[in-house]
């Protein structure tokens, strides 16, 4: 595979993350997923399997916090993968996975794994993902911490 090549796959990675997450275009999955993407890790329990599950993320995660963004802190190409290093974070100013609104900054620090094929994105993995409140340590990948951190139960 050429430089170009992984220069592109790690732009059109970098594109849906910006503009699905950052800036809550959920038209981006139509622009840069493919139509038979597999969602190894669902974002959430219950979420839709394949595309619509990313674009349910975006619009859930928009919906209580409007100003969330995701920084990217590496990109890393090698064959038809890209791994994504990230943080995110925003204003939790509405319901989020049982957790009221409660003003407080909510950051996401994690790894996914994105596989391309012909301009598009047809598989994700990314289970390495730690939520935590600002100010608070992290609470890791997930599991009761993770709930009662989130919900305040």
């Amino acid at each position: 595979m050429t430089t170009d090549q992984l220069t592109r796959n790690k732009h059109l990675v970098e594109s849906l993350i910006q503009e699905l997450f950052t800036k809550g275009d959920i038209t981006a999955v139509d622009r840069y997923v493919a139509d038979d993407f597999v969602n190894h890790d669902p974002p959430f329990a219950g979420s839709p399997e394949g595309a619509e599950g990313l674009r349910q993320a975006a619009q859930v995660i928009r919906a209580a916090v409007p100003n969330w963004r995701s920084d990217p802190d590496h990109y890393v190409a090698e064959g038809d993968l890209v791994v994504e290093h990230f943080h995110a974070h925003g204003t939790r100013t509405g319901e989020l996975f049982g957790a009221p609104a409660d003003g407080k900054t909510l950051i996401l620090r994690g790894i996914h794994i994105f596989r391309v094929a012909n301009d598009k994105i047809v598989e994700r993995w990314g289970p390495a993902a730690a939520w935590s409140v600002a100010g608070e340590p992290s609470q890791g990948f997930g599991g009761p911490a993770l709930d009662e951190a989130l919900t305040g139960s």
